[in-house]
């Protein structure tokens, strides 16, 4: 047939490519498990159980939907500067923070080039560096899923361009150091730290942007202030790292529902992180319950979420399957590294007694 001549004009990289595996939405979980979408627990996205602000979704409401957005996202930065107290040079906001993983990727990757990515962590990486062209080198966390730093540097050679690493770490958990990410920074590398929990641990890596132009740190509207289906993130980074990623992006790629939406959020910050540290509570209280469930081992978190280690991976897969039966839905992994693992996201208090109550229940 003529149209399958298209196949040969796609670039040969992109005709093969491994997907990301993204979370299916609330409808489709409850098709799954034949009840009302309003019935369902998901704990499987690391979203905000407690939604936006209010005053967002009314900003969304009024908003001029039919201007373009700011290009320079003026307003948008200057309100970035004020909550992160970086000056809004340093800082560039995209349509979340993926889109900004991606440009990153567009600035400096060519075919050929290699990006060392730190696993098990977030597929984001992985997946956006197969589709830029470039050669993605895994190096393996060990045994207590910390970064082998040793490990890093043998990988390295000269067409090594960017490391990436996740801090809280997805899905593990756990933090990079400041001597870590140091270590990684001072090989001259590009050093991405995406602190998309940045809210849950309070710990951040953005004040080494002042002795360092090779770092760039990603952060996103998504957990913290409850705006995952809209789409915002921002990045902390030298300013001329932040202009080159102006000259690249779309014109208008954080939309003006989203950028409404992100600003007054920033104006109810006091509400939200009120919001996280119920959160941050909940998930300590979730740890201390999982630790005395017999055949689960869930890992320290300074996220909005705790990785659960049980016996082996068939158990893991029992488990996950007949908590969805129960419409109680956790994200589990294809990683060789988390076979016996899932991951289960803080919910509001009758959603992690719900979940607690089907893993005993399940666990007998």
């Amino acid at each position: 047939m003529p149209g399958k001549k298209i196949e040969g004009l796609i670039r040969s990289h992109l005709t093969s490519v491994q997907t990301y595996q993204p979370v299916d939405p609330p409808e489709v979980l409850a098709e799954r498990a034949g009840i009302s979408p309003e019935s369902i627990v998901k704990l499987n996205g690391n979203e905000n159980p407690y939604g936006p602000s209010p005053k967002a979704a009314e900003a969304v409401y009024n908003a001029d939907l039919h201007i373009y957005p700011d290009p320079f996202q003026r307003r948008l930065r200057a309100a970035l500067s004020d909550y992160t107290g970086f000056d809004e040079a340093n800082i560039i906001a995209g349509a979340g923070s993926d889109e900004l993983i991606d440009l990153l990727f567009r600035l400096f990757i060519e075919p050929g080039d290699v990006i060392l990515d730190c696993e098990p962590t977030f597929a984001m990486y992985a997946f956006c560096a197969r589709v830029a062209g470039g050669e993605l080198r895994l190096i393996q966390r060990d045994e207590l899923f910390e970064i082998d730093l040793q490990a890093v540097r043998d990988a390295i050679d000269d067409t090594t361009k960017i490391i990436f690493i996740s801090s809280p770490n997805n899905p593990t958990g756990n933090m990079a150091s400041e001597a870590q990410v140091r270590a990684l920074l001072d090989t001259g590398l590009v050093v991405v730290v995406d602190e998309a929990y940045y809210e849950f641990s309070g710990e951040t890596a953005a004040d080494l942007i002042q002795e360092y132009d090779n770092l760039v740190v990603l952060r996103t509207m998504s957990k913290w202030a409850g705006l995952a289906g809209l789409r915002i993130g921002y990045g902390i980074m030298d300013d001329a790292l932040v202009n080159h990623i102006i000259d690249i992006k779309s014109p208008y790629n954080v939309n003006v529902a989203a950028e409404a939406a992100a600003l007054a959020s920033l104006e109810d910050s006091e509400y939200l992180l009120g919001n996280v540290k119920s959160i941050v509570d909940d998930r300590e209280e979730m740890f201390s319950a999982l630790e005395e469930i017999d055949g689960v081992k869930p890992w320290p978190s300074q996220g909005n979420y705790i990785l659960c280690q049980l016996d082996g991976p068939e158990k893991a897969g029992d488990m996950v399957s007949q908590l969805a039966d129960k419409g109680i839905f956790v994200r589990n992994f294809g990683s060789d590294r988390l076979t016996d693992c899932f991951r289960v996201a803080i919910g509001t208090p009758d959603e992690n007694t719900a979940f607690l109550n089907a893993v005993r229940e399940t666990s007998q």
